[in-house]
């Protein structure tokens, strides 16, 4: 924080005149008010994880990650603002110091049918210019194709007239603007200094699909124009309901495998957050024969064919169908791959790297000791070689 040090609300407790006070320090105080002896400084550094322990001390369930998040919320609305190093030009121009506020939205209390959701139709070449438009903005860079389906889909057409007022500083943040044509300007200060000029192309606003910020600028239209927009709340719907189904997949995938069917409910949730989704064409190999075998692969879609190379050739062995699995034995032996595979048609996987797996829940041999029983996906002389590899490791 530049002018302040953060500092949770403390509860203290007193007894004036039989009655009972609870009282609260203030959630930020100026590095001037503050102890500067040894003793002090110490004391001032774990200020933050004091006082919330003793806000939660009372819930024995309590974990180190429940009191960072309680240490949060306790000032939430006093959040300081600091500005991105490649932050747009416009952003640049916001004041030092903005309130920030950000609405909750749970996608499992939410049932809305997805085939509900509004679609607000475009050309192909529309969606084209869309997709150029947003692909280099942060906020998109990490959507996969369905996600940013979704969000083009739900952008809906603003026309504008001359002079039209698209944005004004200073005022609460909704939409975010794509500009399908027209020009535009934008102003900053009471004076209105002209900053930059959007000729038929850019975007703006991105900021207000996170927060609801006051705009950092204002944006008038010169000529009559088009623009897409798109509200905050959807945007986050979109990504937040479609990451949410995709994490319930992958746990869905992960609670398929038998040899990892003794994870407990947190390990399986992390490693679902650790999985990769790739994408294969029609014909395409996944992994080779003989290839030094560097993690699991998890089918989301499409079918994968499996194949043994041998004297006459290469021999298909299986054929994997959405739900299915291979490749994980590089998690356990660490050897060169058994077998080789490839996409029969357009194929999405989701990948975890053994590196990855090992991170997170440490050696999977540990792991499948603990229900053996469960895993009868490998015969006898496999079982054999995993056992052998890992005392060899």
């Amino acid at each position: 924080l530049v002018d302040r040090t953060w500092i949770p609300r403390r509860r203290s407790a007193s007894v004036v005149n039989g009655s009972h006070h609870v009282k609260y320090s203030p959630a930020f105080v100026t590095p001037s008010c503050t102890n500067t002896t040894a003793a002090g400084r110490q004391q001032h550094q774990n200020a933050p994880f004091l006082g919330v322990l003793e806000q939660s001390s009372a819930k024995k369930s309590a974990t180190f990650q429940h009191c960072i998040m309680a240490a949060v919320q306790t000032s939430v609305q006093n959040f300081d603002v600091l500005s991105s190093v490649n932050e747009p030009l416009v952003n640049r121009y916001a004041s030092r110091r903005k309130s920030v506020f950000a609405e909750t939205y749970d996608p499992e209390n939410d049932d809305d049918d997805d085939g509900a959701r509004a679609i607000f139709p475009k050309t192909d070449e529309q969606r084209s210019r869309l997709c150029d438009s947003v692909k280099n903005i942060l906020l998109f860079r990490s959507l996969d194709k369905e996600q940013m389906n979704e969000v083009l889909d739900a952008m809906f057409e603003k026309i504008v007239k001359s002079k039209d007022y698209i944005i004004k500083q200073g005022d609460d943040g909704d939409n975010f603007y794509v500009i399908e044509s027209g020009i535009y300007k934008a102003y900053v200060g009471e004076d209105q200094k002209h900053i930059h000029t959007y000729e038929g192309r850019g975007s703006f606003g991105e900021l207000a699909l996170l927060y609801n910020m006051p705009r950092a600028a204002t944006i008038q239209a010169e000529t009559d124009g088009q623009l897409w927009a798109m509200d905050r709340q959807t945007f986050r719907r979109i990504l937040l309901k479609s990451a949410f189904r995709k994490r319930k997949m992958y746990e869905a995938l992960l609670d398929s495998v038998p040899m990892l069917k003794t994870l407990q409910n947190y390990e399986r949730m992390n490693l679902a957050d650790a999985l990769i989704p790739r994408t294969f064409t029609q014909g395409e190999r996944i992994i080779k024969q003989g290839d030094v075998a560097d993690g699991m692969y998890f089918i989301e879609q499409g079918k994968v064919s499996i194949r043994i190379q041998q004297d006459a050739g290469e021999v298909e062995v299986s054929n994997l169908e959405k739900g299915g699995y291979f490749g994980e034995l590089a998690l356990v032996t660490h050897r060169p791959r058994a077998a080789s595979a490839y996409a029969v048609d357009n194929v999405k996987v989701a990948f975890i790297q053994t590196d990855s797996f090992e991170r997170l829940l440490g050696k999977l041999m540990d792991v499948m000791l603990r229900g053996m029983k469960h895993y009868r996906y490998v015969d006898e002389p496999v079982w054999r070689m995993i056992l052998e590899a890992c005392r060899e490791e």
